[in-house]
């Protein structure tokens, strides 16, 4: 009887936040250890069905750098990183559409859909929905800088009760153009941005954002932000997160999370509960 009484608290506790964000659109940046581990998928899988059950509008934007790597190795197609950005030829922007729009798209839809949600796989090549410039095509290749989100085909999948799931592909500007590979933190950033979400979410493999005492800082502003980047605290692959943040919150986003994947049910335990995990970046 008293473990069905604790159930019964947990849901009265989380009523306040279900009322709250029903009808509110969350961008959800899912990568890391929680793309990669069968348990962890499968826990994300039952957190965004949760989600989408009592009301919040979840957008699934997604990486797939490992995969990247594995398929282009096993392809013997050689792969080259410089400034954290993968190189992309003509050859290896194939195998990354493969991967990203492929494999790893369906497969999240498909487990999203075995556990009773609604959803549905797109590229940001579809209807033009993400286009892009080279960042420096002599440099980085096929690697795109975000110009322009078109939320129109997400709003329609949204008002017909689909989770959207993205793939972070966008459209050239020229007939025939392979696309563009395009960073998923920045990617959903800007959807984020055009859908006016109510929030984003970075699901990572560090607990957040953490300082040079290797604390978790638990809220951050775009001042504090700059401090950390000019101390070196802030570098390597969370420069892009937190960027996408403060994109993100100065276009209109109320508050941007960067959580620790590796935690079960971490987004829940984020969305549904007052202390949340990770680190919150607002205005």
């Amino acid at each position: 009887m008293k473990k069905n009484i604790d159930q019964v608290k947990v849901l009265l506790d989380a009523l306040p936040y279900i009322k709250r964000y029903s009808d509110e659109i969350f961008v959800i940046k899912y990568g890391g250890s929680a793309q990669t581990s069968p348990q962890l998928k499968d826990k994300f899988a039952r957190d965004i069905v949760l989600m989408y059950l009592v009301g919040i509008k979840p957008v699934i934007v997604h990486g797939g750098g490992a995969a990247i790597g594995d398929m282009l190795e096993r392809l013997q197609i050689g792969t080259q990183f410089i400034d954290g950005l993968r190189v992309t030829d003509e050859k290896a922007m194939e195998v990354v559409e493969m991967v990203l729009s492929g494999s790893i798209n369906k497969e999240i839809t498909a487990l999203l859909n075995d556990h009773g949600a609604q959803a549905l796989g797109v590229s940001g090549k579809d209807a033009s929905m993400i286009k892009a410039k080279a960042v420096d095509m002599e440099k980085y290749g096929y690697v795109g800088e975000v110009t322009e989100v078109d939320p129109k085909v997400i709003n329609n999948l949204l008002a017909e009760k689909f989770i959207p799931v993205i793939a972070p592909i966008a459209t050239g500007q020229l007939n025939g153009h392979p696309g563009f590979n395009v960073n998923a933190d920045i990617a959903a950033g800007h959807i984020a941005t055009s859908l006016k979400a109510r929030k984003i979410i970075f699901m990572t493999d560090t607990p957040g954002v953490i300082n040079c005492e290797d604390e978790i800082m638990h809220t951050l502003n775009q001042e504090e932000i700059t401090i950390l980047k000019d101390k070196g605290t802030i570098a390597g692959g969370m420069i892009p997160k937190v960027d996408a943040c403060l994109h993100a919150v100065n276009g209109g986003v109320m508050k941007a999370h960067i959580i620790d994947g590796r935690i079960e049910h971490a987004l829940l335990l984020e969305v549904f509960t007052s202390q949340g995990v990770g680190t919150v970046i607002k205005l």
